[in-house]
C-alpha cells in the first residue's frame, strides 16, 4: 500500500469518527441510556418557515418565570421583543420603544444604574432600550448559586448546540428517562441522557402547570419545553423571517432576469447562423 493510500484511509477514518461523534452528540448526548431524540416539526424550519408567534409569546413567559432565575439573554435588549418578526411585534407600534407590551416587559425587570447627581448605584425599572440584565454579579456568584456549574447564556443557545431546537427541547423533557446502572451521580448532578455523558448540574426546570398561560393553553412539560424552545430559536436568529423574505425576492428577481436575458439572447442572435 502506498503512502498516499494510507494517508487517504487515515483521513477518511478520522472524518467518519468525527461525523459519528457529532451525530451521537446531536442525537442523544453521547448515547447514554435508551432515550430516543424526538424530532418535532418546527414552524421556522425550511425555506418558507416562520416563527409561531403564539408559541414564542408563551415561551417568553416560560423564560421570564422559570429560566430567568439563572440564565441571561445578554445579546438582546427589551426593544428586540417588539421588532418586526419578533414575538410581540405590533404593526400599530412600528417603533418598539412605543410598544406597550415591550414597555411593560422591560419595567418588570430591575436595572442597576448610576444616579447622575450623586453617583450612587441605584436600581430602576427597565426601559425598552435596556439590555436584559445579568442574573449574577460575576461568574463566581453564578457558580456558587448553581452547584459549581456556570449557567449558559440563552440568547444564542439554539444556534450554538448540535441539533438546535430538537436538542434544547429534548434536554428539557428527558429528565424522567431511566438512568443506566453504570452511571453514578454525585451530589448536585442529575441524569439527563441528552447531555454528553448523561450528567447535568441543572435540576429539572419544568413541571406540569408550573406556569399559567394567559391564552389557556395547558402548561404541560412538553408544551412549555416546545414554547420556550420556539422563543429561544427566535432569540438566536431574530432576523430569520426578513432574511428568508429577502432571499425569496432575490430568487424571484434573478429568475425573471434570467428569462429576460434568454429572450434577449434569442432575439439578438436569431438571424446569425451558428
Amino acid at each position: 500500500m502506498t503512502l498516499n493510500m494510507k494517508t487517504a484511509l487515515i483521513a477518511g477514518s478520522v472524518v467518519l469518527v468525527a461525523a459519528a461523534s457529532t451525530l451521537a452528540y446531536a442525537a442523544g448526548g453521547g448515547g447514554t441510556g435508551d432515550y430516543k431524540m424526538e424530532h418535532k416539526h418546527w414552524h421556522f424550519k425550511g425555506a418558507f418557515g416562520t416563527y409561531d408567534t403564539a408559541a414564542a409569546q408563551r415561551g417568553y413567559q416560560v423564560y421570564r418565570e422559570v429560566c430567568a432565575s439563572c440564565h441571561q439573554l445578554k445579546h438582546l435588549s427589551f426593544r428586540h421583543l417588539g421588532d418586526k418578526g419578533a414575538p410581540f411585534y405590533d404593526k400599530n407600534y412600528p417603533n418598539p420603544n412605543d410598544n406597550p407590551y415591550v414597555k411593560n416587559f422591560a419595567a418588570d425587570w430591575s436595572i442597576e444604574d448610576i444616579d447622575g447627581e450623586t453617583g450612587d448605584i441605584l436600581e430602576r425599572p427597565g426601559v425598552p432600550a435596556d439590555k436584559f440584565p445579568a442574573i449574577y454579579p460575576n461568574e463566581a456568584a453564578a457558580r456558587a448559586g448553581n452547584g459549581g456549574g456556570l449557567p449558559p447564556d440563552l440568547s444564542v443557545i439554539v444556534a450554538a448546540r448540535n441539533g438546535g431546537a430538537d436538542y434544547i427541547y429534548n434536554l428539557l423533557v428527558a429528565y424522567n428517562a431511566k438512568k443506566p446502572a453504570d452511571i453514578e451521580l454525585t451530589p448536585g448532578l442529575y441524569y439527563n441522557p441528552v447531555m454528553d455523558g448523561g450528567k447535568i448540574s441543572m435540576a429539572p426546570p419544568l413541571s406540569d402547570e408550573l406556569v399559567e398561560y394567559a391564552d389557556g393553553t395547558p402548561a404541560t412539560v412538553e408544551q412549555m419545553a416546545a414554547d420556550v424552545t420556539e422563543f429561544l430559536a427566535w432569540s438566536s436568529d431574530p432576523k430569520l423571517e426578513q432574511r428568508k423574505a429577502t432571499g425569496l425576492m432575490a430568487m424571484l428577481y434573478l429568475s425573471i432576469l434570467a428569462i429576460l436575458l434568454w429572450f434577449s439572447y434569442k432575439r439578438v442572435w436569431k438571424d446569425v447562423e451558428h
